[in-house]
């Protein structure tokens, strides 16, 4: 039922009980005393449109009866209730209040006998206070309506933002194992031809080096694709390489003609899996991009704990930095060109994102004297630390 009937069907009522009111009062009275009774009820229909004007047209006929026809109606007819009910519910504070006074006063001063200035009162102030009481249930409500949508907006925006983590993650993985397995194909694939008739096994070698990327690459493929495929399988099918497995990538390279000296903690089993996955592709990009630009013959991975703290050192022998550039962590001059033959473009940058989700920092410069390159980085071991830059 809408509320304009609900409150039609009020005025009604209000409507009968001021008639029998006034005729159970026995004493004959002249039918505009009746018509007049029945007014008190008319506007109720428009009660939460006009609250105040409401309440004054259904007391206005009240007060005519009891001036002129004295006892004919009580004080404070239903349909006043409903009004000044109404008034508390719904409108202004100041206008509550104001109400409030004039009615109280009204009763005291406007009634005969004691019992009825009584019986007025409470009526009156009873009927505010549930109104009052009401209107304070509603706002609550409405307060913990916003509160619930605020907080479905905030989920649907924390759904959101790890939707695109998990996209820029998915990304940065991709990035790596199609960098780091492409460069070694494309160099491998260059040199066997060179080598097909002069060192048949060694070209053999070569072929298998590249065989064994491109397997490698697809089966990390295949596992960063399955979260993609089934939205439900979560972050445990995304490809966690372990520090273990440094081992083999440098094999890897080494068939691409870049000697690799590496160095890796003995025990690796306490190692948080994030951190070594972190580590892991950090020494992937730094040696992919070994072998795509530096020009180097020498690499050495450095992999060790201080502490508290996973240390990774990737450096070579190769061109360096120009002495002019601009050396940056993003591995850029100011003109754009990259530095010491690295790439500005997405490796050091996710290498610095990486050891940052880590709580950790990175850093990509040259080597003494301005020989060679070198990338490290410092990774906490304890979840949720940070590690602090030296001297600050």
């Amino acid at each position: 039922m809408s509320p304009y009937l609900l409150d039609s069907a009020m005025a009604a009522t209000a409507a009968g009980v001021a008639l029998w009111s006034v005729y159970q009062d026995g004493t004959p009275r002249p039918w505009w005393v009746y018509l007049l009774a029945a007014a008190t009820a008319l506007p109720l229909p428009w009660r939460r449109l006009r609250p105040l004007t409401v309440l004054a047209l259904a007391t206005a006929p009240s007060l005519v009866i009891s001036i002129v026809a004295h006892s004919a109606n009580p004080q404070v007819p239903l349909s006043g209730v409903v009004a000044l009910y109404t008034v508390a519910e719904r409108a202004s504070e100041r206008a509550r209040w104001s109400v409030l006074a004039v009615v109280v006063v009204g009763n005291v001063v406007g009634t005969h006998s004691p019992n009825g200035a009584l019986f007025s009162l409470v009526t009156s102030v009873g009927t505010f206070v549930f109104g009052s009481l009401v209107r304070a249930q509603r706002q609550l409500a409405r307060i913990q309506a916003e509160r619930a949508r605020e907080a479905g907006e905030r989920a649907a925006s924390d759904a959101a933002r790890a939707v695109a983590e998990e996209r820029a993650r998915i990304a940065r993985e991709m990035h790596d194992i199609l960098a780091h397995a492409v460069s070694l194909m494309v160099i491998q694939a260059e040199a066997g031809p060179v080598v097909v008739r002069s060192d048949p096994d060694r070209a053999i070698r070569t072929f298998d080096t590249i065989a064994d990327a491109g397997r490698d690459a697809m089966v990390q493929l295949r596992r960063v694709l399955g979260v993609l495929k089934d939205p439900d399988a979560g972050r445990q099918l995304a490809p966690q390489p372990r520090l273990a497995e440094v081992a083999d990538m440098a094999e890897r390279v080494r068939g691409a003609g870049l000697r690799v000296e590496l160095e890796l903690p003995e025990e690796t089993d306490a190692l948080p899996a994030d951190l070594e996955a972190a580590a892991y592709r950090i020494v992937q990009e730094a040696l992919t991009n070994t072998v795509k630009h530096s020009g180097a013959d020498r690499a050495v991975v450095r992999v060790r704990r201080a502490g508290e703290v996973l240390e990774v050192v990737v450096s070579d022998n190769g061109r360096g930095v120009p002495p002019t550039a601009d050396r940056t962590v993003a591995g850029r001059t100011r003109a754009g060109r990259s530095v010491g033959g690295w790439s500005g473009g997405r490796g050091l940058v996710g290498v610095r994102e990486r050891a940052a989700a880590c709580g950790g920092r990175a850093e990509a410069g040259p080597g003494p004297a301005g020989r060679g390159f070198v990338v490290s980085a410092r990774l906490p071991l304890a979840a949720g630390a940070t590690v602090e830059r030296e001297g600050g």
